[in-house]
């Protein structure tokens, strides 16, 4: 009795499930940057690797050659080119394969966390600026600070505004010189670490997901103890964002050795990516 082996279909062709949508990274990316085709440029289909099967990604028709999309596995009807640039197609060596499968979507997932980690970057450089820049002409700004305030107080409207924004104002003009240089340096340097987080997730290093998740989970604790006094949409929100953050890079990148740490991490990528995975997949 013999075994039939599942093929995996290619991206786009599987029916999605009734509630739980599925995001096609290969189709996204080539519907952005195009499709990746190989053997456009050639006068003939052949290569000199000798273990090159051609026909797993491009073949010849009456009329055209069908290439198929080392990315996302669509295959194009193209007519054969009037000024080939190249005799025959490149080795597999010669070629850089796209990254596809999981590969894929982890450089998604990890290039939106980025993102969010530079917005945050950008707001704390600002507040860190901002807070040196009161600093300088906080002596100036305190005679006319306090006047207003005391008016305020004298019409009746001044009880109101003993908290929030106004009342944290006033305890930056009366606090001293030390704290409030403190607070600027803890805001940049919390910035410079959100860049740094950035940049390093955004061209996919291990480093900067366990950076990540060891700074995302230390800031878990004030976030949930904010939510103990008043809780606002933002403040949900973020902690949201930052709880699937910490959940993402513990079970999906198997960071500090789960799920078979990095060497399963690598293993399933393999599935995926590769000439391998590109002949796995290959139509008869």
């Amino acid at each position: 009795m013999t075994t039939k082996v599942a093929v995996p279909r290619p991206p786009g062709t599987v029916p999605p499930a009734r509630f739980r949508p599925r995001f096609h990274y290969e189709l996204i990316t080539c519907g952005l940057r195009g499709h990746e085709l190989l053997g456009t440029d050639a006068a003939v289909l052949d290569s000199p690797d000798p273990g090159f099967e051609v026909e797993q990604v491009v073949r010849e028709g009456e009329d055209c050659r069908w290439h198929r999309c080392l990315r996302c596995d669509s295959w194009v009807p193209l007519p054969p080119p009037a000024a080939p640039s190249r005799d025959r197609l490149p080795t597999r060596d010669e070629v850089d394969l796209p990254l596809r499968g999981r590969a894929l979507r982890d450089r998604f997932v990890l290039r939106l966390i980025a993102i969010d980690r530079l917005l945050h970057f950008l707001g704390l450089g600002l507040a860190a600026v901002g807070v040196f820049v009161f600093l300088a002409d906080r002596a100036a700004l305190r005679t006319p600070f306090f006047a207003v305030l005391g008016t305020l107080n004298t019409i009746g409207f001044g009880e109101g505004l003993q908290d929030g924004f106004v009342g944290e104002l006033r305890n930056a003009f009366t606090a001293q010189d030390r704290t409030i240089v403190l607070v600027g340096l803890v805001l940049a340097a919390y910035a410079l670490l959100e860049g740094v987080e950035a940049l390093g997730l955004w061209w996919g290093k291990r480093w900067a997901e366990y950076l990540t998740l060891v700074a995302t989970s230390v800031l878990l604790v004030p976030e949930i103890y904010e939510l103990t006094g008043r809780v606002t949409p933002t403040k949900v929100i973020a902690l949201v964002i930052n709880i699937a953050v910490v959940v993402y890079l513990l079970f999906a990148k198997r960071l500090f050795g789960l799920r078979g740490g990095a060497a399963a991490e690598e293993a399933a990528r393999a599935e995926d990516q590769g000439w391998d995975a590109l002949a796995r997949t290959a139509p008869r």
